[in-house]
């Protein structure tokens, strides 16, 4: 199963500062508006997104369909299939995709310890 490209989604308490501490680490903006309180950050082929007062845990993110550098991928397993094979598996879903859709989709699952992992397709 190819999940495709990976982040953490951090909920943070001040955007700007934790954009200025990972900049110290030697990440860069790579995507996203500050002026909507959420950034995505890269260094090398590891993505940080920042994001201020949109949820309150982080998240384990993957991008079915992407590479880390948001360039879509020839061949990739889509959001849906990925659904399919983990309800199988007997894994409780949050939420979930419509599989009678196309396209940009998502869906959340939870880890044993309560970390959420979403499943975010774009393309």
């Amino acid at each position: 199963m190819k999940l495709g490209a990976f982040s953490i989604s951090l909920a943070v308490k001040d955007i700007h500062k934790s954009r200025a501490f990972y900049e110290k680490l030697g990440f860069t903006v790579f995507a996203g508006q500050i002026e909507k309180n959420y950034l995505i950050l890269k260094n090398g082929n590891s993505l940080v997104g920042l994001f201020q007062g949109m949820f309150e845990n982080n998240i384990l993110t993957f991008n079915p369909g992407w590479d880390e550098s948001a360039n879509k991928l020839d061949e990739f397993d889509d959001v849906r299939t990925i659904q399919q094979h983990l309800k199988k598996e007997g894994i409780k879903l949050e939420t979930e995709a419509d599989e009678t859709s196309s396209g940009p989709a998502s869906f959340v699952v939870l880890d044993p310890d309560g970390n959420a992992i979403l499943i975010d397709q774009h393309v």
